[in-house]
Parts: structure tokens; C-alpha cells; sequence
């Protein structure tokens, strides 16, 4: 599929800065931008990987944690995602371009499940690699959805991936933790699982989340255009408005004679 806003050197050109009100968009503007997401490319080597300088978020999530119908349900498509009906067979890193009117101006990266017992050893230890080397080194990934049931709690495969991502969501990496399938979760046990994810997101922020039930599907798309759009800096006081006189100041302004 051609992007029609990444020249032939495969590097995407980013749209100009969005104005701070655009952070603040409300869901439905939200949920219409995630509806535009579409499909990119595809690879199963992390130097396949095109290169990028738009923000990039990435999705990961143990295997049958519920990551493709999260990604389908946010952008409102059935099989943007792939769901494999055997979990832990799906290894290429899928990426998704999103924006309106053939624009690109952010870009959503479906990783693959990790953790499931019948995928043989040595693949599920050579993606383990690849999915750390992409969270370490890709320069435009902005922000981490990682996928977690909450039944189950984060496992040592979550835990460690958090490890892996800590230095970096220290030094500014958008982070949130997702508990899925939260309708099969009563009021009380989705409170208890909101409080123990809490502590072990390493500061990233927690949902829940359910497609069945449609919960915290919006909190989430307006989320991700926060991180996809974040407001401008706002400009510099001008310098003839402050207190210090600059030289050309007092050039311009000789002091009164006695």
C-alpha cells in the first residue's frame, strides 16, 4: 500500500506542529482519527523496519491477552489486526499509518504476543530479542500499550518487558497498561486490579478496557492523540518585554542627564 506522505526514501515527512488545543480532542475526534488507521508494511526483522519521524506507538501484550481485538475495536475496524486463532503464531511486526486525507501523522505498531507455551523455545526467545531491541533502539517510538488480563495479573514476561522499557519512560516514553477483558471483572475486582497494576507500572498510566462492554474505549483513543499530538511549546517571553535591559536597550535609551 503507498503512503502517499512518505517520499521514495521510505522516511515520512511530519505534518506541521498541531496547535496546543489539538491535544484536547474529544472522543469522537479521537475515535474518527484512530478509524483511519490503515495498513503500512510488515516485517519480521527489526532492520526491516522502514525509518520514521512520526510518532509511533507501539502495542505488545502476552499472547491471548487480547491485543488484535483492542487494536480492531479502537480503530473501528474488524481485521485491521490479525487474530490468530493459535495464539503465538502471528511474528512480524505489523505497522499501521494513521491520519487523515492520505497524511500520515502518526504511526501504530502491533507486536507480537509473547508468552504462549506452543510457540518452540528458540522462536519465542528470538522474538523476546527483537521485540526488546525494537523497544530500546527505534528513535520514534513516542509511546507502549502493553496489553495485560487482569485475571492473571502481569506475568514475569510483563514484568520484565517493563524492565526493558524503564530508562526509557524515565526519559519522557509514553506508557499504559490496558487490563482487558474487563467486563468479566465485577465492580470491586476491577478496582482491586486498577490499584495492583498501579504499582507495578513504573509510572505509566492503567485502564480497563473492554470490547464487549465498550469500556475505556474512548479515555484510550483520546489518549493515544494526546501522545500522537502533543501541544507546542509555547513561545519565549520577548526579551523587550523583560526586566533586563538588552545592550541595543540601552543604546537606544540613554539615561537622563542630572
Amino acid at each position: 500500500m503507498t503512503n502517499h506522505s512518505t517520499p521514495a526514501s521510505g522516511r515520512a515527512v511530519p505534518p506541521s506542529a498541531p496547535s496546543a488545543a489539538g491535544a484536547q480532542a474529544d472522543a469522537k475526534t479521537a475515535l474518527g482519527w484512530m478509524h483511519t488507521a490503515r495498513f503500512l508494511t510488515t516485517a519480521a526483522q527489526l532492520h526491516h523496519l522502514p525509518p520514521m519521524d512520526l510518532p509511533e506507538i507501539a502495542f505488545v501484550g502476552r499472547s491471548n491477552a487480547g491485543k488484535s481485538t483492542c487494536i480492531n475495536t479502537l480503530t473501528q475496524q474488524k481485521q485491521l489486526a490479525f487474530a490468530s486463532k493459535k495464539p503465538g503464531r502471528t511474528q512480524h511486526i505489523n505497522l499501521f499509518s494513521l491520519g487523515r486525507q492520505n497524511t500520515t501523522d502518526a504511526v501504530l505498531a502491533d507486536l507480537p504476543g509473547y508468552g504462549y507455551a506452543a510457540v518452540p523455545k528458540d522462536d519465542k526467545i528470538r522474538w523476546q530479542r527483537v521485540m526488546a531491541n525494537y523497544l530500546v533502539t527505534r528513535e520514534n517510538l513516542t509511546g507502549v500499550v502493553m496489553m495485560c488480563d487482569p485475571r492473571l495479573g502481569l506475568t514475569e514476561l510483563d514484568e520484565t518487558l517493563l524492565e526493558v522499557i524503564r530508562p526509557r519512560v524515565e526519559q519522557g516514553l509514553k506508557f499504559l497498561v490496558l487490563l482487558t477483558k474487563a467486563d468479566k471483572l465485577t465492580r470491586s475486582e476491577g478496582a482491586k486490579a486498577l490499584s495492583i497494576a498501579r504499582l507495578n507500572a513504573g509510572g505509566g498510566e492503567v485502564k480497563l478496557f473492554s470490547a464487549l462492554k465498550r469500556i475505556g474505549i474512548e479515555d484510550t483513543a483520546q489518549l493515544l492523540w494526546q501522545w500522537a499530538h502533543p501541544p507546542q511549546a509555547e513561545a519565549a517571553p520577548d526579551a523587550l518585554g523583560s526586566d533586563d535591559a538588552t545592550p541595543s536597550d540601552a543604546a537606544a535609551e540613554p539615561p537622563e542627564a542630572d
